[in-house]
């Protein structure tokens, strides 16, 4: 099922990549990484993307203003879902993000790596 899903993680630490580069290429994800809001912008404005998980604390650029970004300069190609995924759920927070873009969030201090890999597959 999800064999060959294009995935994008926009997340600034380190290992925490590296151990989502582990369990979605367990799980059949073609994951690709951005350790940045920068990066991520441009990954996600190229589109082609099953879906994208976007941290909302990063340095250059935030999940927010990634978010705001889009709506001015949208993807050439079109994109899946963009999840939040934070540890940071304050409802303002929360509110401006799927008012602007995000589908829902995913909060990393409630979700062990199958879980979230269960997760990402049911908004495919």
């Amino acid at each position: 099922m999800t064999s060959g899903k294009k995935l994008l993680i926009v997340e600034d630490d380190q290992l925490t990549r590296d151990l989502y580069r582990d369990v979605f290429s367990m799980a059949g994800f073609d994951a690709d990484f951005a350790e940045d809001g920068e990066q991520g912008l441009a990954k996600i404005q190229a589109g082609g993307w099953n879906i994208i998980l976007l941290d909302v604390m990063m340095p250059k650029m935030d999940g927010l203003q990634v978010l705001n970004e889009l709506k001015i300069h949208p993807a050439v190609q079109p994109n899946g879902p963009i999840i939040l995924l934070t540890n940071l759920a304050q409802e303002p927070v929360v509110k401006e993000a799927m008012n602007n873009g995000a589908k829902t969030y995913f909060l990393k201090s409630e979700l062990n790596p199958d879980e979230l890999v269960e997760k990402v597959k049911s908004y495919l």
